[in-house]
């Protein structure tokens, strides 16, 4: 079974930072893109960043550029999302999810997932 566990939301305060994980099993980290996509309050689901572990590529949404860091773990097939600068607008249920990209990054919308973690709250509040 494909299982992607997401983890490490909370509530911290604006400027603060946090670190999700999503943990990744069953299938192969080199086949796969792994993206993080935030859904608010209201709001529909829409995509974060990207990490590919074929090329080493990772992506980015405007609105997320230089605040928030994508990476990985091969070795423990985990990916993160190192979110910097929080602000109250970046409150959202944070999934990860998984869509196959064995040769290079693939960017897609949430119609396009092939797996979907669990969310993971974050709240930026004072």
């Amino acid at each position: 079974d494909v299982q992607l566990q997401a983890s490490g939301g909370g509530l911290v305060q604006p400027g603060g930072s946090l670190r999700l994980s999503c943990t990744v099993s069953g299938i192969f980290l080199d086949e796969y893109a792994i993206g993080w996509f935030r859904q608010a309050p209201g709001k529909e689901r829409e995509l974060v960043s990207v990490f590919a572990n074929s090329d080493g590529n990772t992506y980015y949404e405007r609105s997320w550029r230089g605040r928030f860091t994508i990476s990985a773990d091969s070795a423990k097939n985990k990916v993160y999302l190192q979110m910097n600068r929080l602000k109250p607008e970046d409150t959202a249920v944070y999934y990860c999810a998984a869509w196959p990209a064995p040769h290079s990054i693939v960017v897609v919308a949430a119609s396009a997932v092939r797996y979907w973690g669990q969310g993971t709250l974050v709240t930026v509040s004072s």
